[in-house]
């Protein structure tokens, strides 16, 4: 991208590939990384059993459309004390990045 012209990136939305935000850190230091939250919706619902999917999706859908990070955080709260407490669902992991 740097041999194509591009100065500067603001905002690098990507998966969870382990190097990619590493590497592009270091070509431009003032990025700031962002996990996709189709990668990020993917990885939540595979450990999710399939008859429990829509519910899950109708819950999570309440985080991702919150208006204010308040919100946002307490729907977050919320998502994570329903499933990760739900016995047929222990790979769920819930946690905020600030």
């Amino acid at each position: 991208m740097e041999n194509r012209g591009v100065n500067n990136i603001l905002i690098a939305c990507m998966d969870s590939l382990k190097i990619l935000p590493e590497a592009i850190s270091l070509v431009y230091p003032k990025v700031k990384i962002q996990s996709c939250i189709i990668h990020q919706i993917r990885n939540s619902i595979k450990y999710v059993i399939s008859k429990d999917s829509k519910k899950f999706m109708k819950d999570l859908k309440c985080v991702y459309r919150a208006v204010q990070d308040l919100s946002e955080l307490q729907y977050l709260d919320i998502l994570s004390r329903k499933w990760t407490s739900h016995t047929s669902n222990r790979g769920l992991h819930f946690t905020t990045l600030k």
